[in-house]
C-alpha cells in the first residue's frame, strides 16, 4: 500500500523532516481499541502500542494517538510494533467527553470533509445539524450535509425539510441519498476525491455503516436495523475505522453519537451562527447576553424574523455548554495546580527532615 494512498502527501513529508523521523517507519491509524492500535504502513498493517514514554508525559486523552493520526513507529515483527510519536494534526474532530465533563473525547483526526448523516424518518433535527457544523467549523472542517432515507418520504416533504435547512444554514451543500435505491449516490461520489479523508458524523441508525458499504460497493460495516422497541438506531459501529475507497478517497466511521457536547470552540459558534454575531454587534452593551438586555440587537432580529428563533435558542444553549465547560477545565486546572504544590510542599518536607 502506498502512503499517498491513505492521504499523505508533501505537507507530512516535510514534518517528518523537521521532526527527524527518517529513521522510522511513518504509518496512519486505521483504528484504536482500548490503547491498542492498527497502523496501515508502506509494508503493510500492523498492531501496536504506545511507548511508555509517550503514555508517562500526556497530559489528557489528546495527547494519545487517535483514528486519523500519522505516526512514527518501529516495526518489530508482523505481530509487534511501537509508536513513539504522534505527528502534529493538521485537524480535530472532538467533543465533550460524556464520562469526564472536563474532558475532551477526540472522534477523528486530520480530517477534510466531513459528512453530517441524518435519516428524514425518525429524530430529524436541525439543532442537532448546527451542533456537527460547530464541531466542524472549530477544527477548519469542511461540512457537507447528507439527508438519507429520501426513499420513504416524498418528494414535497424532501424540499420542505432541505428548504427548511436552507433558512438556518447557508453555504453547505446538501445530499438527498437513498442507500435502499441508490438515489443521490452517484452525485455524493463525486465529492469525494483522492487522498482526502471523509468522517461521518450522525446519531445511530441514521445509515452511516450502510453508507460506508454503499460507497465502498461491499459489505464491510456490519449494519443494524432500528430497534422494533424504541425510534433509536441500535449502534452497528463499535469503534471507528479507516477506510479507503477503490478511488483512494479515505472514510472514517464513527459510533452514533446521540449527545454531541460543545467544548471550547468559540470560533466554531462564530461560523455556524454567522448572523447572530453579525447581528450583535449593533447591541447597545459589549458584554450583552442576547436575553434579557435592553436595546439588544439579537432579540429584535429574532422578533422581526431576520433571526430563527429555534437557531437563536439553540445558540444560546450552545453558548451557555461552551461556557460552563470553559469553567469546568479552569476549575479542574486549579485542582491539579494545588494538587502539584501539595506534592512539591510534601518533597521539600522530606528532605529538610533527612537534612
Amino acid at each position: 500500500m502506498k502512503l499517498e494512498h491513505l492521504g499523505y502527501n508533501n505537507k507530512i513529508e516535510k514534518l517528518k523532516i523537521e521532526l527527524n523521523l527518517e529513521d522510522f517507519e511513518i504509518g496512519r491509524i486505521i483504528s484504536e481499541h482500548k490503547e491498542r492500535y492498527t497502523v496501515a504502513t508502506e509494508k503493510g498493517i500492523f498492531d501496536a502500542e504506545i511507548t511508555g514514554n509517550l503514555r508517562y508525559t500526556a497530559n489528557t486523552r489528546k495527547d494519545f494517538p487517535a483514528v486519523g493520526d500519522w505516526v512514527a513507529l518501529v516495526i518489530y515483527d508482523s505481530y509487534r510494533s511501537i509508536i513513539h510519536k504522534v505527528l502534529p494534526r493538521n485537524s480535530i474532530i472532538s467533543r465533550k467527553s460524556v464520562s469526564s465533563p472536563a474532558d475532551i473525547q477526540i472522534i477523528a483526526t486530520n480530517i477534510d470533509y466531513a459528512f453530517i448523516v441524518q435519516a428524514v424518518d425518525r429524530d430529524f433535527s436541525i439543532n442537532r445539524m448546527e451542533r456537527y457544523l460547530t464541531i466542524c467549523n472549530a477544527s477548519n472542517i469542511q461540512p457537507i450535509i447528507v439527508l438519507n432515507k429520501i426513499d420513504i418520504i416524498t418528494e414535497v416533504l424532501l424540499m420542505e425539510l432541505i428548504n427548511n435547512i436552507k433558512k438556518r444554514i447557508t453555504n453547505v451543500p446538501i445530499f438527498p441519498i437513498s442507500n435502499t435505491t441508490k438515489q443521490g449516490i452517484e452525485k455524493l461520489k463525486e465529492v469525494i476525491l483522492n487522498g482526502k479523508t471523509y468522517c461521518l458524523l450522525g446519531s445511530s441508525g441514521v445509515g452511516k455503516s450502510t453508507l460506508v458499504n454503499t460507497l465502498a460497493e461491499k459489505q464491510l460495516m456490519k449494519t443494524q436495523n432500528i430497534s422494533p422497541y424504541s425510534i433509536r438506531g441500535q449502534h452497528a459501529t463499535t469503534h471507528r475505522e479507516l477506510i479507503i475507497l477503490e478511488n483512494h478517497g479515505i472514510l472514517i466511521d464513527n459510533p452514533g453519537m446521540r449527545e454531541v457536547g460543545i467544548t471550547d470552540a468559540p470560533d466554531g459558534l462564530e461560523q455556524t451562527f454567522e448572523i447572530i454575531i453579525e447581528s450583535s454587534k449593533s447591541c447597545k452593551f459589549k458584554d450583552c447576553t442576547h436575553t434579557v438586555e435592553v436595546e439588544c440587537a439579537v432579540i429584535r432580529a429574532v422578533e422581526t424574523g431576520k433571526i430563527d428563533k429555534s437557531s437563536y435558542e439553540n445558540y444560546l444553549k450552545m453558548e451557555k455548554e461552551k461556557v460552563h465547560f470553559e469553567a469546568t477545565i479552569s476549575e479542574k486546572r486549579k485542582k491539579d495546580k494545588d494538587f502539584g504544590k501539595m506534592i512539591k510542599q510534601y518533597q521539600n518536607m522530606k528532605k529538610s527532615k533527612k537534612h
